[in-house]
């Protein structure tokens, strides 16, 4: 077992994996003892945390989302632990399409947090120079229809003729259209992104990472006080926050609250001979194969000169060990069909196929991320749920879960949701206000605004 600080400024490289192995999330199986019939989250704060001290919060989950939230916690001033078994953003965080979308999920409950989240990406860039450190940049976003080709009709001229169509688009396309402009989509690097941002709260935040499985959380008068790891060291806590992805489900005390199921993905990376001929033009597909049902994969050409390809998803089982975690030879192949009937950059002889992959994205049966306070347990919180828009909503995600560790309670209030907080509820939209307010602040350099929410009455149940 190993422990990562800031004052070892060469330690924070040996978490991470090779970028190209893209490795998977660790096994994040928990067990947590004496936590039924807890009693109700009003109870008042005990006072093991003195006046002027730094509270102290664990965040189990070295993903996207709980990298997030240990950045905006240290910043805000806690003294955070990061517990990770493997690698930072090995899973999902490290194997995801980066793309980022303003207005999406408008007209459904996440809309405010999308909205507020890819406004924090743009100001996290220029923050973290995110064009260069994990490609950061604004894209234009069509929708395209494909067909493949025959053998005797191979990709290198386009059927369609529109202009439209980027030039590296050559294969046989119709129906472009654009759904996304520069100023509403953009992209990163999902797993530079992640890296960045930890190693920036390990370096000028001093955020902890300790690498080792989580065995257990010790709960004491219905409140947690330590998590205790593999080999029996035990990390005193004051709050702690449970980013565990699609192994929420592994966990019992929360599998009894909630479903969180696992949508297998798949993805591959291509390196084309002449990056420089692709331009930023995210791509989504109706894909018409031959001999086959239509399907909607998409491709994100990156400014590294890669091309990301993902699709042919299907709910699973989440394994106990994620190394066992491999793609279906079947669903990678068809990608490479997608591939080079996209265009004849990306075809065989002109592209190397640079990674082939699959991981679990974490879902919930409504679609609605669980973010909040856990019900009998003061003082844990979870955060997960997040489906394919996790790489979106993860800043977002993170400063909320932030503002409601530290309990600043003025912005809750605001949004008269506090009661349903005691009551045992989890509130987004209160969640929502508070990532609003926090996303202006960032932006606007601590410039207030009025916020209004309206439909008050959505609130989240476990």
């Amino acid at each position: 077992m190993a422990v990562i600080s800031s004052a070892s400024p060469v330690s924070i490289a040996s978490l991470f994996r090779p970028i190209r192995k893209y490795p998977t999330l660790p096994d994040l199986v928990i067990t947590a003892t004496s936590t039924s019939c807890l009693s109700s989250l009003s109870q008042p704060m005990d006072d093991r945390q003195q006046p002027g001290s730094k509270k102290r919060v664990v965040v189990c989950g070295g993903g996207i989302i709980g990298v997030c939230t240990a950045y905006f916690l240290a910043k805000k001033g806690a003294a955070v632990t990061l517990v990770e078994k493997s690698s930072v953003a090995c899973a999902a965080s490290g194997k995801a399409g980066g793309f980022l979308a303003l207005d999406w999920c408008d007209g459904g409950p996440v809309e405010s947090l999308a909205r507020a989240s890819f406004n924090l990406h743009r100001s996290l860039s220029e923050e973290l120079n995110g064009p260069d450190s994990y490609g950061y940049r604004p894209l234009t976003t069509l929708s395209i229809t494909v067909t493949e080709s025959g053998p005797s009709s191979p990709s290198g001229s386009k059927s369609s003729g529109d202009s439209m169509i980027p030039s590296w688009v050559d294969g046989a396309t119709r129906g472009p259209r654009t759904i996304g402009t520069t100023q509403t989509t953009a992209q990163v690097h999902p797993q530079l992104f992640t890296r960045t941002l930890l190693n920036t709260a390990v370096e000028k935040y001093g955020v902890e990472v300790v690498i080792g499985k989580l065995e257990q959380l010790r709960v004491e008068e219905g409140r947690v006080g330590s998590v205790v790891l593999e080999g029996g060291r035990v990390i005193e806590s004051d709050s702690v926050v449970l980013s565990l992805g699609p192994w929420t489900g592994k966990f019992e005390m929360l599998a009894s609250m909630f479903r969180v199921s696992g949508l297998k993905a798949h993805s591959i990376v291509l390196e084309p001979k002449d990056p420089g001929a692709i331009t930023p033009h995210a791509l989504f597909l109706s894909f018409h194969p031959q001999g086959g049902k239509a399907m909607d994969p998409e491709v994100y050409p990156r400014p590294t000169g890669e091309v990301y390809i993902c699709g042919m998803s299907a709910e699973e089982e989440v394994p106990d060990d994620p190394e066992q975690i491999v793609g279906n030879p079947a669903s990678i192949a068809m990608l490479k069909r997608v591939g080079k009937s996209v265009s004849s950059h990306l075809r065989e002889g002109e592209a190397r196929v640079k990674v082939e992959q699959a991981c679990f994205l974490p879902c919930t049966d409504d679609g609605v991320p669980i973010i909040g306070e856990v019900p009998g347990m003061k003082g844990c919180y979870v955060a997960t749920g997040h489906s394919c828009w996790g790489i979106l909503n993860g800043p977002a995600t993170g400063a909320a879960v932030a503002e409601l560790v530290l309990e600043v309670t003025h912005n809750l209030d605001r949004a008269g949701v506090v009661g349903a907080r005691s009551a045992c509820l989890i509130t987004l939209l209160s969640i929502l206000l508070v990532v609003l307010v926090v996303s202006y602040v960032i932006i606007f350099q601590d410039c207030w605004f009025a916020i209004e929410f309206y439909n008050c009455s959505l609130v989240r149940r476990f």
